[in-house]
C-alpha cells in the first residue's frame, strides 16, 4: 500500500486525477487491483463504483495481472488479409496460452487488437512499445528467445 499512497500523494489525492493515479498504478503493478482502487477511493472520496467503471471502460487498465511483455497482434483488415490470425494462433501455441491470457511466469500477455495504425507494414505485432512490421510466424521463436535471454 505504501507504493499506492506515494502514487496518490504524487497527484495530491485530487479526485480530478484518479485516471492518472490509476495509470500510474497500472504501470507499477501491471494491473489495477481491488485493494489499490479501495485506497484511491479512501483517499480521494471518489466512489469505488466509479473507479471500476473507469477500469473496465478503458482498455489500458486491467483488473487482472498482465505480463511484463504485452504482445498485441493486429487483426485489422490489412493485417487480417495478410495472415494475422495465423500469427495469433502461432503465438498461442508457442506461449501455451489463449488470446487474452497471461503466461504462468507472468512474462507475457497475448492480446488481439483491431488496428495499430501501421497498415502499410501489415501484418503487424507490437511487443510493449516495439512495432514489428511485415511479421511472419517464423519470427516468433527468435523474438521470444531474445526476451527470455534478457529476462532469465
Amino acid at each position: 500500500m505504501q507504493n499506492i499512497d506515494k502514487i496518490i500523494d504524487k497527484w495530491n489525492a485530487d479526485p480530478d486525477y484518479v485516471i492518472e493515479m490509476m495509470q500510474d498504478i497500472q504501470d507499477e503493478l501491471r494491473h489495477t487491483p481491488r485493494n489499490a482502487l479501495e485506497q484511491v477511493t479512501k483517499r480521494t472520496k471518489v466512489p469505488l463504483a466509479r473507479l471500476y467503471h473507469i477500469a473496465i471502460f478503458y482498455k489500458s487498465f486491467s483488473l487482472e495481472p498482465r505480463g511484463k511483455f504485452e504482445i498485441l497482434v493486429c487483426t485489422g483488415t490489412g493485417c487480417y488479409v495478410k495472415g494475422a490470425t495465423l500469427i495469433l494462433e502461432a503465438f498461442e501455441r508457442e506461449l501455451n496460452i489463449k488470446t487474452g491470457e497471461t503466461t504462468s511466469d507472468g512474462l507475457f500477455t497475448l492480446e488481439e487488437v483491431r488496428c495499430l495504425g501501421c497498415c502499410s507494414l501489415a501484418p503487424v505485432v507490437m511487443i510493449n512499445k516495439n512495432i514489428y512490421g511485415n511479421f511472419t510466424t517464423d519470427k516468433i521463436k527468435g523474438i521470444l528467445e531474445a526476451i527470455y535471454e534478457v529476462e532469465l
